[in-house]
């Protein structure tokens, strides 16, 4: 009998499970956790810390049954290597289990920055179910609070954390907040917007050192020092694929997958944060880490490893992935879609209202739309995702757009039809 396993359990790892399971009903399958939580979303943390739900309200699967159901094992454990020519996978207490058919799908970890003091008492990170116990104990109402990290996750956790009434500090070494996300101007007016909502910022600045002590003393490059009685180290992520050194699989920034997510190695397949994809934007491959994209990367490699398991061909192909960013910042939202920053040779216009607290810009490659990002400007989101994706060439449209940007719905209505790729575009028509 077939066995797939599965090396991770979020988002993608649960959907692949179960995409197996209704297409293989009798294989075995199992899931591989290192944690002692049943299956949960990282991005539900957030409203956790808020106490918009409960930590059964973080849980992927509600049901307790739900893996038993389905009959999936779900084995708690540290994967220390894969063994291809055994075909194993070794465990951290000396277990192994072999496969059949292998999905990588180990997500994300926090990036530890090398700070002195970073492991000191009152130092967490924002990621786990265990980390998001630790931070509500010491986040209550009027305590001081130190964010390292204004890039989008750290964005997200200062959205709760202001929701809990914490005293808020947050550095960016960047000159910018959110800086691969926005450029100078947009980052600007976030900056703005935070510091107005009561919001301490300093960018452009490093955390030097963390003392420890009741409160946490903390040195920032600029000289200063600032007192917290917690410090969140939101300094950004990496694939979590370590083990996956001198195994033969080949690594990039992540599990580098063709366009049906197999590795270099026939039978492994890789989907989610961890697994780097082409995208058709851009034309090259990236660690796209965004809940949408693992889910369709999980349902292509489970589908592809049930053909695999037959001895058939791949029976499902990613149609690509592109850079998706939707966010909320104390009720500012922005986006970013595509290559935001332009492309070599390419055109772009800009559009700002700072008293409104409005910024609109787009990037183009000949008459296509090749990314765009936009602070305050919530009408055409969907257009805007709907363009970039589409890759609609836009024609006389593109002129009209650099005249006058906001004309962004006209331009969709007149140029986008029977032209979009995209299988979501005519969903953003109604947008």
């Amino acid at each position: 009998m077939t066995h797939h396993v599965i090396l991770g359990a979020g988002p993608a790892g649960v959907i692949a499970a179960e995409t197996i399971r209704k297409h293989a009903p009798r294989d075995t399958i199992t899931i591989v956790s290192d944690e002692r939580e049943p299956p949960y979303s990282r991005m539900a943390i957030p409203y956790l810390l808020i106490g918009n739900v409960d930590e059964r309200g973080t849980y992927l699967r509600k049901s307790p049954s739900h893996f038993p159901d389905l009959q999936v094992n779900v084995v708690q454990a540290l994967v220390k290597r894969v063994d291809l020519a055994a075909k194993k996978i070794a465990l951290d207490k000396g277990d192994s289990i072999a496969f059949d058919t292998l999905l990588i799908a180990t997500g994300s970890r926090p990036v530890r920055p090398p700070i002195p003091g970073i492991d000191t008492a009152g130092v967490h990170s924002c990621w786990t179910l265990e980390d998001a116990r630790a931070i509500m104990a010491l986040a209550t109402k009027g305590a001081r609070v130190l964010q390292l990290g204004a890039g989008f996750i750290g964005c997200i956790i200062m959205e709760a954390l202001a929701a809990r009434g914490v005293h808020l500090s947050v550095v960016e070494m960047g000159d910018r907040m959110v800086p691969r996300m926005m450029g100078p101007t947009a980052g600007g007016m976030i900056r703005d917007w935070c510091e107005a909502k009561g919001v301490q910022v300093f960018t452009g600045t490093r955390v030097e050192t963390i003392h420890a002590g009741a409160p946490l003393d903390v040195r920032l490059s600029n000289g200063q020092h600032v007192a917290a009685d917690l410090v969140i180290s939101a300094a950004g992520v990496k694939p979590a694929i370590g083990f996956l050194e001198n195994s033969g699989i080949t690594c990039l920034l992540g599990v580098l997958t063709d366009e049906h997510l197999q590795t270099n190695v026939p039978g492994i397949y890789a989907a989610g944060d961890c697994c780097e994809a082409f995208d058709k934007v851009s034309g090259k491959t990236i660690v796209s880490a965004i809940q949408p994209n693992a889910a369709e990367q999980a349902r292509v490699a489970a589908l592809n490893m049930v053909a695999f398991a037959r001895g058939a061909a791949p029976t499902a192909e990613l149609k690509g992935v592109t850079q998706i960013n939707v966010l909320d910042t104390l009720g500012l939202i922005s986006t970013s879609f595509g290559d935001w920053q332009g492309v070599p040779g390419g055109e772009h216009v800009e559009l700002t209202d700072v008293p409104a607290g409005r910024h609109l810009s787009l990037q183009f490659k000949e008459d296509v739309l090749v990314g765009c990002n936009s602070v305050g400007w919530t009408e055409h989101v969907g257009v805007m995702r709907g363009l970039v994706e589409g890759q609609v060439k836009l024609g006389a449209w593109k002129d009209i757009l650099k005249n006058d940007p906001t004309k962004l719905m006209d331009a969709y209505l007149a140029s986008a039809q029977g032209q979009s790729n995209w299988s979501g575009a005519q969903d953003a028509r109604r947008r």
